[in-house]
């Protein structure tokens, strides 16, 4: 194992790496969704210098090295540019990561009343232990959308004079049969309903409590209850990031998976003014469920910038955008499990990750068999360990748990039917996947500059 990377640094180190990690907790407690995670990824890129794409397509400008631009798809993704001195036939630097994270979705018809308790239906998103999302408070962030494309940004449950929303659990007095369930059953997804309201609006007769939350939704946010069919909405947990641990080396927020390497992803290419190849920043949707739709990595919207790019370079043929791809170089960064002594036993130590020793390289992830995997090769593997002991960055490998304990999967295999070089890298954490999520501040800030390193210098 690698040296913990919290002993390389002096006290005013520290003192800045906590600073970097404050403007991260703000980050993830401002953005819980992918159309969060966007708008203030392009607001932090424009602050950069960035510019929209879109603007300098329709005046015919011509780009150059040194600038700086991005594209929004849909509002639930970014792909950021800095233009390098390298024509852009030898292939770019990609930092890649997904900005979705598990979370309950409101059904596209959810408010119902039941025993004079007004409900919401949902549909839950990603791998989650469902019952890990009951008794917590809730809250309740998206955007609905009426019939004339009025747009109505909804935030309820995050402002400290907000009411929150929670699932209800049963008490442990009546819970003898639900307690020989097996944990996968003891709350079944339909049962992961949202209560929303109580009091019944004066001088109805009917669905008094459901009439008053719509004639508060009406009052409030001027939408009916039919706009819900147009509405995306998702359950998350309320409440700010903190610190973690006595001497505050961690963090728990909700969307380390995979806000966290976002975040790093996209500090790292702020940070740079000039790099010889050009690097790209890559914020995609729908990680959790496959990269699929209009907004995940396996649409076309990632190869159509870069035509587009390219094209505004005077670099575009089809050809060369083939040749560019295939000549790039990529980490996919996504989160692994860090090793917890309360769970030892699903890790194979020497392969394992670990809290405070850096950014993680996962050559291959996969399940079993290697199934689904990215297996990266062994010359990027010994190129990236070259750029990383060369910058001071404090770095390991793992894989995710034991041969045959279970697995999971990334980006990277999409982004490696280019021909490119592609590997897996991001951070280490406690409780991934759970409502609540534990990073360790030094890997933070050690995945920055690592980040940073690759741009510069792959």
């Amino acid at each position: 194992m690698r040296e913990n990377a919290w002993k390389k640094y002096d006290e005013k180190q520290l003192e800045e790496i906590f600073a970097y990690c404050e403007g991260y907790k703000k980050y993830i407690s401002d953005c819980k969704t992918e159309r969060e995670c966007t708008t203030e990824g392009i607001r932090i890129a424009e602050s950069y210098g960035y510019r929209n794409l879109e603007d300098v397509i329709k005046n015919n400008e011509t780009l150059k090295a040194g600038d700086k631009v991005y594209a929004n798809n849909m509002g639930k993704g970014v792909a950021l540019f800095l233009i390098g001195k390298e024509p852009m036939v030898n292939g770019f630097n990609i930092l890649g990561a997904h900005i979705d994270s598990p979370r309950l979705d409101l059904k596209q018809n959810p408010l119902y009343e039941d025993k004079e308790f007004a409900m919401l239906d949902t549909h839950y998103y990603g791998g989650i232990k469902k019952y890990q999302w009951v008794t917590l408070p809730l809250a309740l962030h998206g955007v609905v959308v009426k019939k004339d494309g009025t747009v109505i940004n909804l935030s309820i449950g995050e402002d400290d004079n907000d009411p929150v929303v929670g699932i209800s659990d049963l008490l442990v007095h009546l819970a003898g049969d639900q307690m020989q369930k097996k944990a996968t059953n003891v709350i079944e997804g339909e049962d992961l309903n949202v209560t929303f309201g109580s009091m019944p609006l004066a001088g109805e007769e009917k669905d008094a409590v459901k009439a008053n939350i719509l004639k508060m939704l009406k009052e409030k946010y001027d939408f009916e209850e039919d706009d819900f069919v147009s509405a995306e909405i998702e359950v998350v947990p309320a409440g700010k990031a903190r610190d973690y641990g006595l001497d505050r080396s961690m963090i728990l927020g909700y969307g380390h998976d995979d806000r966290i390497c976002a975040y790093t992803s996209l500090m790292a290419q702020m940070e740079l003014e000039s790099v010889d190849r050009t690097s790209i920043c890559l914020l995609v949707d729908k990680e959790e469920v496959g990269s699929i739709g209009a907004t995940g990595q396996q649409s076309k919207f990632f190869e159509n910038t870069v035509a587009e790019v390219m094209n505004c370079a005077g670099e575009y043929n089809e050809l060369n955008v083939r040749r560019a791809l295939k000549n790039s170089k990529m980490l996919s960064s996504d989160v692994s499990a860090a090793y917890d002594p309360n769970y030892a036993s699903v890790n194979e130590e020497k392969n394992a990750a670990f809290m405070g020793h850096g950014l993680v390289f996962a050559k291959y992830t996969g399940s079993r068999g290697k199934g689904g995997c990215n297996d990266a090769n062994a010359e990027f593997m010994a190129e990236l360990r070259n750029i990383m002991d060369s910058e001071n960055v404090t770095y390991q490998t793992a894989e995710l748990g034991k041969v045959d304990q279970g697995g999971g999967g990334t980006i990277a295999f999409i982004l490696a039917q280019y021909n490119m070089e592609v590997i897996d890298s991001g951070i280490a954490l406690h409780n991934m996947h759970a409502p609540w999520e534990v990073a360790s501040k030094i890997d933070i800030w050690e995945a920055t500059q690592g980040y940073k390193a690759f741009l510069k210098k792959a």
